[in-house]
C-alpha cells in the first residue's frame, strides 16, 4: 500500500508536549527514546536542499534575465542574489522559529520565538517527518524550509522587472516574508507531527471508563488544534501552491499595478534579450524542482518517487499543451512559449504532487498549459496590466488551478493516494473516506484565503515602501538601464 503523506510540513510541536503531558502515559510515551535519523532520509534531504536552491540561483536568475532587455540583465541577477542572501539570514533570526514553532493564543495564524536564532537546534536535535517515529535532523529540515521561504519573494522580482529600486526591492523582500510569507507557511504547513497525534489517539482508544475517555479526547484535540489555520481547515498543500505560487502571483501582480507599466509599454519593442538564457534557467528550474516536490516527502520512499514521476509527466505535458495551442493560435511554435509552458505545469503540479497519480498529473499539466497560455496572452491584454515577465499568469494562476485540481486528484478512484488519517490506526497507515465536495471547497477557502491576505497586505506594503523611499526608479535612469544606474554595471561589455 502506498504511504501517505500530509498535505503540510511538519512543525515543532510545543503545545502538543504541554496537552499530551496532563495525561501520565502520554508524557511517558512523550519522553520514549528519540528515533535516530536514517542516512538515506538524510542524504535525500541534503540532495532536495541543494536542488531548490538552484532553482533559484542560477535557475531563476537565468530564466528571468533572459527574458528581460539587456540592459536590465545584471539588475534582476542582482535583485534575485540579494533576495536569496537576506532571505537566509531573516530566516535563521526569526523566519524558521515563526513558521514552525507554537504561537500560544496565535498559534492559527503565527509562531513564536522560542527557536529564533536556532536556538535550542543542535547537530543531534530531530524533526518529525510524515511517518510515526521516522525523523530527519532538524538543522537538515531547516535548511530544506529556508530555500522555500528563499524563492517565494525571489518570484515577485518578475513582476516589476525593469523599473524598480534596488533598494525598495530589498525592504519590500524583507516585509513581505515577515508579514506575509512567514504567517502564510505557518498557517499551511505547521502541525503537531504524527507521533503527537498518534499517541494521543491511542489513550483515547485505551481509555477504560468515560471520565479518562473525555481527558484523552482533550488532549487529542489539543494536538489537532496544534496547527496552522489552513492545516485545521484540511487545505492540501504538498509542496507550496498556495504558500510559494499563488503567495507570489497575487503580490507580483499587485506591485506591478502599484508601480506601473514600464516606460514605452505597448509602444516600444521589450523583447526577451536572451532566449538562451531563458531555457538554460527553465531547465534549471526543472531540474531543482525535483527536490522542490519529491524533498517536501522529507522521507526517500515510494511517495517521493510519485512526486518525482508527476514533476516530470505534468511538466512535459504543460509544456507540450502551451506549444501546441500556441503553434495553433499564432501559428508558430515558439521556445518561449515551451520554456512558459514547463514552468506553468512545475507551478500547477506543486500542490498536487504527493497525492495525485501519474495520469492525473498528465491531465493537469495538459490543462495547465492552455489556462496559463490563454492568462499571458488574452487576460493580460484585455486587463492591460504591465506584469514584466507573466509572474500573475504562470505562478499565481497555475498555483490556483494546481490547488484546486489537488482537491479533485487526491481521489483514489482517479489514481490519487487518498486523504491521510493518522487517528483511526495510530501509527498504521489508513484513508479517510473521500467526499469530492468537501476537499474541493476546503482548496477553494485555502486559495480565497491566500489570495485576499496576500494581495491586501502586499498592497498595503508596496504604498508604505513607496511613501518611505519610493518604488521606482527615475524615467532617465529606466530608459538608460537598470545595470548602469542602479549598479553602475554592465551585464556584458564587448
Amino acid at each position: 500500500m502506498m504511504k501517505l503523506e500530509m498535505s503540510c510540513k511538519r512543525g515543532m510541536a510545543a503545545g502538543a508536549v504541554l496537552a499530551l503531558s496532563a495525561l501520565p502515559a502520554l508524557a511517558q510515551a512523550a519522553a520514549a527514546p528519540t528515533p535516530v535519523p536514517n542516512k538515506g532520509d538524510t542524504t535525500w534531504m541534503l540532495i532536495s536542499t541543494i536542488l531548490v536552491l538552484l532553482m533559484t540561483i542560477p535557475g531563476l536568475a537565468l530564466f528571468y534575465g533572459g527574458l528581460v532587455r539587456s540592459k536590465n540583465m545584471l539588475s534582476v541577477l542582482t535583485q534575485i542574489l540579494a533576495t536569496v542572501c537576506l532571505v537566509s539570514l531573516l530566516w535563521v533570526f526569526y523566519g524558521y522559529s515563526l513558521t514552525f514553532t507554537n504561537g500560544g493564543g496565535l498559534n492559527d495564524f503565527i509562531g513564536g520565538f522560542d527557536k529564533a536564532f536556532l536556538k535550542g537546534i543542535t547537530p543531534e536535535s530531530p524533526a518529525a517527518t510524515f511517518s510515526n517515529g521516522v525523523v530527519i535532523p532538524e538543522l537538515v529540515y531547516m535548511a530544506f524550509q529556508m530555500t522555500f521561504a528563499c524563492i517565494t519573494p525571489a518570484l515577485i522580482v518578475g513582476a516589476f522587472a525593469e523599473r524598480v529600486k534596488f533598494s525598495a526591492v530589498l525592504v519590500f523582500v524583507a516585509l513581505w516574508v515577515t508579514i506575509v510569507y512567514f504567517p502564510i507557511a505557518h498557517m499551511v504547513w505547521y502541525w503537531a507531527g504524527p507521533d503527537a497525534i498518534a499517541t494521543a489517539a491511542k489513550a483515547v482508544a485505551a481509555a477504560a471508563d468515560p471520565a479518562a475517555k473525555k481527558t484523552a479526547q482533550t488532549a487529542l484535540d489539543a494536538v489537532n488544534a496544534d496547527a496552522g489555520m489552513l492545516f485545521q481547515w484540511g487545505a492540501l498543500d504538498f509542496a507550496g501552491g498556495t504558500v510559494v505560487h499563488i503567495n507570489a502571483g497575487i503580490a507580483g501582480l499587485v506591485g506591478c499595478i502599484i508601480i506601473g507599466k514600464r516606460v514605452g509599454y505597448g509602444r516600444d519593442l521589450m523583447a526577451p534579450h536572451s532566449l538562451t538564457m531563458t531555457m538554460i534557467g527553465a531547465a534549471l528550474l526543472w531540474v531543482g524542482w525535483f527536490g522542490f516536490n519529491a524533498g517536501s516527502n522529507l522521507e526517500a520512499n515510494g511517495t517521493a518517487a510519485l512526486a518525482l514521476v508527476n514533476t516530470f509527466v505534468a511538466t512535459a505535458a504543460a509544456g507540450f499543451s502551451w506549444l501546441i495551442v500556441e503553434w495553433a493560435i499564432k501559428g508558430k511554435p515558439s521556445l518561449l512559449g515551451l520554456a512558459s509552458g514547463v514552468v506553468a505545469g512545475l507551478v500547477a503540479v506543486t500542490p498536487a504532487s504527493g497525492f495525485a497519480g501519474p495520469m492525473g498529473s498528465i491531465v493537469l499539466g495538459l490543462v495547465a498549459g492552455a489556462v496559463c497560455f490563454f492568462a499571458c496572452t488574452s487576460l493580460k491584454n484585455a486587463i492591460g496590466y504591465d506584469d514584466s515577465l507573466d509572474v500573475f499568469g504562470v505562478h499565481c494562476v497555475g498555483g490556483i488551478l494546481g490547488a484546486i485540481a489537488t482537491g479533485i486528484l487526491v481521489n483514489p478512484s482517479l489514481g490519487g493516494v487518498g486523504l491521510p488519517d493518522y487517528e483511526s490506526k495510530p501509527g498504521e497507515l489508513a484513508v479517510k473516506a473521500y467526499e469530492l465536495a468537501p476537499a474541493v471547497i476546503v482548496q477553494l477557502k485555502a486559495v480565497a484565503f491566500t489570495l485576499v491576505y496576500s494581495g491586501v497586505v502586499s498592497a498595503i506594503l508596496f504604498k508604505v515602501v513607496d511613501l518611505v523611499i519610493g518604488l521606482r526608479v527615475p524615467q532617465e535612469q529606466e530608459r538608460e538601464g537598470l545595470d548602469i544606474a542602479s549598479h553602475g554595471e554592465r551585464a556584458y561589455n564587448s
